[in-house]
């Protein structure tokens, strides 16, 4: 590979414009591609196969109605006084008018909403006195009929007692008439009572009916007390609106002409916000902090380049780079469903190694050029040795990137297949782009002094020795390895307390209409107005009508008794009622621990009598549940990412040592990182330093997104430090000189590198965006911990105390690797001096321009050795 990216650097450098023209050109490509094809990005995630999943897709086949996305519109008064009648008659109006918009469904008046449930109460109360006058009226009735009884069981009496004695004087049946007539005239009368009594009767079996009814309609109304749309003040109003399509499919233009219907047509006296159902808020792709973090990255060049030139170039082929990589991903946004995080991602990985990965190239032919080597053989080599690393490198964050895959989460997968394009597209500016402006820049990239210097070299003769160096002292190494890890895993106790979850309105920036609305919603209505929970009861034998209402007090009765529950509301039915839908409402809102603890226990209830069992459904249910499925795919993704780890480093390093440290390292420095995360973004420690004003559950796919790009980071670093250390010790250095000989080479780079990450990740940290800042700062204090601790304190120190054994490998398994020359060591055996000839010269300068008339970099061992005697840059 050396070999062939050498021929692609030296063919870059004298074809500079063609280079340059073609990745315009590519960039115009993007761009165009970009604008004719990209469609609306979207801030809904979703799982495939998750509980409320299911349930979602039953209630889109059984009731559609349910199964359609949301919408709020929060109304209140400028004053905080209750509505006027106008105010209410206009938002009335606009609510009415809102149910043509295209895409939706229905849309809830709170005003109507609000006098239904109290003419239901009237209803209720109306009821209750007819029902006490009812059985007022049958009390009497039935004491009439008891006084009517008593006479005729008198009367009975008498004319019993008449016939007896009748016929005991010997009556003849003439003489017996008048009795039998009167017999019958008394039986008439005692029929006539009997149905009368029946009468009353079924009419007090009907009162009772009723009654029982009526009971249970005020038990369930009582139940659905908290469930409201207009506050107890009359200041706020909540609009719902249910849309067509499911909240997954739901059009941004749909969810803007519902917002615009409502903004275009204000209403006196009042404001309006729209929560993050509606108006979630896209995150800028490029904002201020990003423009910060690249003037730090911009200062870090030049204080290590020395030219306004050199340092501006690695800058310029990353924003090339993260141009034509960001928009080729967006290109792909109109035909799959895209977050708008993924984008920023790319954003962030894409100029992070685009500046990294043309800084190492940059360096090395810097280096070469102070050595005497002419422009064109050194931009070649320095392609074709740090070239070579910086593909070995990209290959690593590519791979772990594209692993996301296996974590079977369509938009996980989604980012790391955009992150993985922009990281190589970065690495293919790095190697052509970048040899060709530096062919540009010829000796530019040298101060003047060093253009000089350089002139006065000859690698031809032997090259200066080194300082004398010394190993670190055994106790310094036991002392860092103690103190690395102590602090490490002291830093990571935080994330034993980690809590996932997905951003609410409360997450939204301070001030946007999404965080106003999910205030005033919570201030008014209670925390868990902002998601309300769906459940859904399945009642496989159906019910007759006469038996719906006491079954849904039943249920609702039984989901109001569980803990953290406000109130419970019936919301649908299916005609034969086998399906019945419920809105509860939890105490606290969507993020809350117990709101998940509420949705555990729902799932958990066992099966209501008639076996009626419930799910639940709803975007606090989903979040909950892409939150444990991400948790339950981290462990699986961490495991395959460090087996790439020991895989990738026991073939580059032949050692078996070095990988198992590398990669403890590497989890070490993980999950300190969680815990830095855990303390601010969920305890709130700190937050305000970073402009975080509600601190709450940590951004669910968070800890698997950081495990792919900090593995792949850390690699480059353990690659450029230990492969150093590697050169020196298989040349003949001692164990734990070579340590120090490795280290001296590699470490301004390095931190060079580190600290130019850091900056443009720590740019996001202030982003109004929660989750783009959440992964700022994962990124940048994770690349933090493990550059400047794990790589530069605690793998050398150990690295000393392992001595020789670190370079252990049994033989049958150094036959069987394959040799992997990353730092292009064969490159510069085959090519000792390099002539600077007047043809090798930039166009524009002139013959003695600076280079030597025999020049040839130094190979890999003499690079080490003359680290500190080099000339500083």
């Amino acid at each position: 590979m050396a070999s062939v990216l050498y021929r692609l650097g030296s063919m870059a450098a004298r074809r500079a414009w063609l280079v340059i023209v073609s990745w315009v050109v590519i960039l115009g490509i993007g761009v165009g591609s970009f604008l004719a094809f990209a469609g609306t990005l979207g801030n809904s995630f979703d799982i495939p196969g998750t509980a409320s999943g299911a349930v979602t897709d039953e209630l889109a086949e059984t009731l559609p109605d349910t199964a359609g996305g949301t919408g709020t519109v929060v109304y209140r008064t400028s004053d905080g006084s209750a509505f006027t009648d106008q105010q209410e008659q206009d938002i009335s109006a606009l609510a009415e008018s809102a149910g043509d918009l295209p895409g939706v469904a229905s849309v809830v008046d709170p005003f109507a909403v609000t006098q239904q449930r109290a003419d239901q109460a009237a209803q209720l109360q109306s009821g209750d006195d007819q029902i006490t006058s009812g059985r007022a009226q049958l009390d009497a009735a039935q004491q009439q009929l008891d006084a009517g009884k008593a006479q005729l069981e008198a009367g009975q009496q008498q004319l019993t007692a008449a016939r007896q004695q009748a016929e005991a004087a010997g009556a003849q049946a003439a003489q017996l008439a008048p009795l039998d007539a009167q017999q019958a005239q008394l039986d008439q009368q005692t029929q006539a009572l009997q149905e009368q009594q029946a009468t009353v009767d079924a009419n007090r079996a009907q009162l009772d009916a009723g009654a029982e009814q009526a009971d249970l309609g005020r038990t369930l109304l009582g139940l659905t007390d908290g469930i409201g749309v207009v506050s107890e003040d009359g200041s706020t109003a909540i609009v719902n609106i249910s849309f067509t399509d499911p909240r997954l499919e739901l059009s941004e233009e749909t969810k803007e002409e519902a917002i615009a219907h409502f903004q275009d047509s204000p209403v006196d006296g009042t404001s309006v916000d729209f929560a993050t159902d509606l108006a979630q808020g896209v995150p800028e792709i490029f904002g201020i902090g990003e423009v910060v973090g690249l003037v730090f990255a911009a200062i870090v060049l030049i204080v290590m380049l020395g030219t306004l030139i050199a340092a501006s170039l690695p800058i310029v082929t990353a924003v090339v780079g993260v141009g034509v990589g960001v928009t080729a991903s967006l290109a792909f946004s109109g035909v799959v469903d895209m977050a708008s995080v993924t984008p920023v991602l790319g954003v962030m990985l894409g100029l992070a190694v685009g500046i990294d990965y043309s800084l190492f190239i940059v360096n090395r032919h810097r280096k070469q050029m102070l050595a005497g080597t002419g422009v064109r053989e050194s931009i070649g080599l320095a392609n074709g040795t740090s070239g070579t690393a910086v593909v070995f490198a990209g290959s690593t964050v590519i791979v772990a990137l594209l692993a996301l895959n296996v974590t079977g989460v369509p938009f996980l997968a989604l980012m790391g297949t955009v992150g993985a394009v922009c990281v190589l597209v970065a690495v293919l500016v790095a190697i052509t782009l970048t040899p060709a402006v530096l062919g540009l820049a010829g000796a530019r990239v040298l101060r003047k002094r060093d253009r000089a210097q350089a002139s006065a070299a000859d690698p031809a003769r032997p090259q200066e020795t080194a300082k004398a160096l010394k190993p670190m002292s055994n106790a310094r190494a036991v002392l860092t390895v103690l103190g690395t890890v102590v602090a490490l895993l002291v830093i990571a106790i935080p994330s034993l307390s980690m809590r996932l979850g997905l951003p609410d309105g409360s997450s939204e920036p301070a001030g946007s209409t999404s965080e106003r609305a999910f205030t005033t919603v919570a201030d008014e209505f209670g925390e868990g107005a902002n998601g309300p929970l769906l459940v859904v009861a399945d009642v496989p034998a159906g019910l007759a009508d006469d038996d719906l209402l006491a079954t849904q007090v039943d249920v609702a009765q039984a989901l109001h008794d569980l803990d953290d529950v406000v109130a419970v509301a019936p919301v649908a039915n299916t005609d034969d009622n086998t399906v019945l839908a419920f809105q509860v409402l939890p105490q606290e809102g969507p993020n809350s621990a117990s709101t998940e603890q509420l949705v555990q226990d729902i799932r958990a209830m066992p099966e209501l009598d008639g076996g009626i069992s419930l799910g639940v459904a709803g975007q606090a249910a989903t979040n909950i549940d892409i939150s444990e499925a991400l948790a339950a795919v981290l462990p699986l993704y961490l495991l395959v990412v460090v087996g790439l780890s020991l895989l990738i480093l026991i073939v580059v390093f032949r050692s078996i040592l070095l990988p198992l440290i590398a990669t403890g390292g590497f989890v070490l420095s993980l999950f300190a990182t969680y815990g830095l995360i855990v303390a601010v973004f969920q305890f709130g420690w700190g937050a305000g330093l970073i402009g975080l004003e509600s601190p709450g559950p940590i951004l669910s796919f968070l800890p698997v997104i950081l495990v792919g790009i900090l593995f792949g980071l850390a690699m480059d670093y353990q690659l450029f430090l230990a492969s150093g250390m590697r050169e020196a010790y298989v040349h003949g250095a001692e164990a734990r000189l070579a340590v120090v000989q490795g280290f001296r080479a590699g470490r301004a780079v390095v931190t060079a590198a580190a600290l130019i990450m850091v900056s443009v990740f720590g740019g996001f940290i202030f982003s109004e965006s929660t989750i783009i800042r959440s992964i700022g700062f994962g990124l940048a204090f994770g690349v933090l911990l493990d550059a400047f601790v794990v790589r530069m304190l605690l793998m050398p120190a150990l690295m000393h105390l392992l001595g020789r054994s670190a370079w252990w490998l049994p033989r049958w398994l150094d036959r069987i690797l394959p040799d992997v020359d990353i730092e292009g060591a064969a490159l510069e055996r085959t090519h000792p001096h390099a002539s600077a000839s007047a043809a090798d010269l930039p166009v524009g300068l002139p013959a003695d321009g600076g280079h030597g008339a025999h020049a040839a970099p130094p190979t890999a061992t003499t690079i080490q050795a003359e680290t500190a005697a080099a000339p500083r840059d």
